[in-house]
């Protein structure tokens, strides 16, 4: 890694720490050469403190470190993305981010999918949601439908109609996504089980 210090009369180059796991942005330092290469040896994101005028460990006080994961310079060697997994929150004023909002996974649509599952089981007395009245009629029904939003998915994959085999399979994941939840799981729970099952691989 050569990143260029020289192009900053105080030769520091910013450096944007990214949760290596949920992707999100966590806050923005700064990074002399000292505190790049203190942050490789003692693994833990260190920057210089323009107000302390110091090197500055983040957590140091806290308890609430930045582990390092991995470290990339962008193209022109004039800045940092730091891939780190946080011990607790990152701001000073407790939140997840500096920017604020909880540092959750995110998986994108099927994320905002689970979302409205959630709102429609908890207002399932709604007439007009066909997802609450799943919810109403109980698991039985709900693991029902799995199955047969399954058997129809296998039938449409020996078919050579990619239209239908990717209808049929997206609602054989909506149909998942309820079951989950009426379950009381989401998908981050069954991501963290096939992490766990790679771990031990």
């Amino acid at each position: 890694m050569k990143i260029d210090f020289t192009k900053s009369q105080d030769g520091l180059v910013p450096a944007v720490v990214q949760d290596a796991k949920t992707k999100n942005v966590l806050m923005l330092g700064y990074m002399n050469e000292e505190a790049l290469t203190k942050t490789l040896e003692i693994e833990n994101v260190t920057f210089y403190s323009r107000s302390k005028q110091r090197l500055w460990t983040k957590g140091e006080e806290s308890g609430n470190f930045l582990k390092l994961v991995s470290i990339k310079e962008d193209c022109d060697k004039d800045a940092l993305l730091v891939f780190a997994n946080p011990v607790g929150p990152t701001c000073h004023t407790g939140t997840d981010t500096c920017w604020g909002g909880d540092n959750v996974q995110s998986f994108g649509f099927l994320s905002e999918l689970e979302s409205i599952i959630s709102l429609r089981k908890e207002n399932e007395e709604d007439k007009n949601s066909y997802v609450a009245s799943l919810f109403r009629k109980g698991i039985n029904k709900i693991a029902q439908k799995v199955g047969e939003e399954a058997v129809e998915t296998v039938i449409e994959a020996k078919d050579n109609n990619d239209d239908l085999f990717l209808n049929e399979s997206a609602d054989l994941l909506f149909h998942y996504l309820i079951l989950l939840q009426a379950k009381g799981y989401k998908l981050q729970d069954i991501e963290r089980t096939l992490i766990g099952r790679h771990q031990k691989d």
